[in-house]
């Protein structure tokens, strides 16, 4: 049924679901369409009008006004019935400012973002993102170690240079700064203390040695994970995960037995470095905070750089005031020192807080094979970039503690979503 709201604008309802909500004989107006109901009158083929008021109350009016279509008081009945989506056929009408609006037919849902369409493609370009910044990183570190060997002093820069963008960062919103107290810097302080030296070691091994065996020598931290949780944390580790790790410790042997690069300081360096990240894991746990991981990294960042300017000034500083800085200036000029300083700092901040935001998108398998190509990555680029000479026998020992990080994963992985549907069984 037809009904004319003006000469110039005609609505047509075709038995929609509105048509049950609402009692019989309302009225029409140019800016206010009121619905018969169904309830009291035969079943028609669209909706009635009554020309003259009755002396019943009459329900919360629709009103078209502006571009926007406003339905006053329908939410609660809405709600109550169910149809928050509903079903409307193709109307056409005019508000009070002459415009049109238009309803299509079908159910009333929100567009789908790029994101949520194809989410695929996003962790794709997160996991490429991460690994580019990773390799950029390690090789201009490598690069700056080459005309300016001092670790202790890059790890200051690398933190201050992520210290400055987070706070900019906080400054601008971006994100919003999580307010910390006394017990949450409690927490963070043991955590960004081992954030702060496995950093430093890891420099001091960069420094000394090549970048392709740092990261196998690194290899070794699951090994070092898995002995704290069970010797430390009291966590009993199934036999397969040991068995996961005799290739890992026996390809880094055969690797670091034959590296032509190898000295004790690098070796050594890399393996407190495996410690302290094995520790700061431990602390992590206990300081779950609730907070992001954003602030929480930035928090990290700050503490940890207070804890390393003190040991770069005391090993470092006299050197680098009587010719440190003067003959990495002189190398390779002051704009290309301080940019150099500069870009090194912001890859390092990047490369883990887009590593952080990685992985909290994906399942732990996808996390654990992520970790394993991001080495096999970093690895395979040092050698490529500065040609590192290796013995086959290194090449060979790399790969086997490459292969049983990869299968010590997959098998952590496994056992950790057991436990999580576990977990969710008696709840369902």
């Amino acid at each position: 049924m037809m009904a004319s709201i003006t000469n110039s604008t005609q609505i047509l309802f075709c038995r929609s679901r509105f048509s049950s909500l609402y009692s019989p004989s309302t009225r029409a107006s140019p800016n206010v369409v009121l619905l018969k109901s169904r309830l009291n009158v035969p079943r028609p083929s669209g909706l009635a009008f009554s020309p003259l008021p009755e002396n019943r109350p009459s329900p919360a009016p629709v009103g078209f006004s502006g571009k926007a279509m406003k339905f006053a008081g329908w939410s609660q009945l809405l709600r109550r019935r169910g149809l928050n989506q509903f079903r409307v056929t193709k109307a056409a009408a005019a508000d009070a400012d002459g415009g049109e609006i238009e309803i299509s037919e079908g159910f009333s849902k929100p567009s789908k973002s790029f994101s949520e369409r194809f989410p695929f493609l996003l962790t794709g370009f997160f996991f490429f993102t991460w690994y580019f910044l990773n390799v950029i990183f390690n090789i201009l570190n490598k690069k700056v170690y080459n005309y300016f060997p001092y670790p202790y002093f890059v790890s200051v820069v690398h933190l201050l240079v992520g210290v400055v963008y987070c706070l900019i960062s906080w400054a601008v919103g971006l994100p919003k700064r999580a307010p910390i107290d006394k017990e949450l810097l409690a927490l963070l302080t043991p955590v960004a203390f081992c954030h702060a030296l496995g950093h430093v070691m890891s420099n001091v091994s960069f420094a000394a040695v090549a970048v392709s065996f740092t990261h196998t020598i690194k290899a070794l931290e699951p090994f070092f994970n898995a002995a704290a949780s069970q010797f430390v944390l009291g966590h009993q580790i199934p036999l397969s995960l040991w068995l996961s790790l005799a290739p890992v410790v026996i390809g880094v042997s055969m690797a670091s037995l034959t590296e032509l690069s190898f000295n004790w300081t690098g070796f050594v360096s890399a393996m407190i470095s495996n410690i302290a990240f094995t520790y700061r894991s431990i602390y992590s746990k206990k300081a779950m905070t609730g907070m992001d991981s954003t602030n929480v990294y930035a928090y990290i960042s700050i503490i940890a750089l207070l804890v390393c300017i003190p040991p770069a000034v005391l090993i470092e500083g006299p050197q680098l005031m009587q010719y440190g800085f003067r003959d990495a200036i002189a190398k390779v000029g002051l704009y290309k020192f301080l940019s150099d300083l500069f870009w090194i700092g912001m890859f390092y901040h990047l490369y883990n807080q887009v590593a952080t935001n990685t992985l909290e998108r994906v399942a732990p398998l996808t996390h654990a094979v992520g970790n394993v190509l991001k080495r096999v990555f970093v690895i395979g680029f040092s050698i490529v970039v500065f040609g590192n000479r290796i013995s086959t026998q290194t090449g060979i020992g790399t790969a086997i503690a490459i292969a049983g990080v990869a299968i010590y994963s997959l098998i952590k992985a496994n056992i950790e979503e057991q436990k999580r549907k576990a977990a969710q069984t008696p709840n369902s």
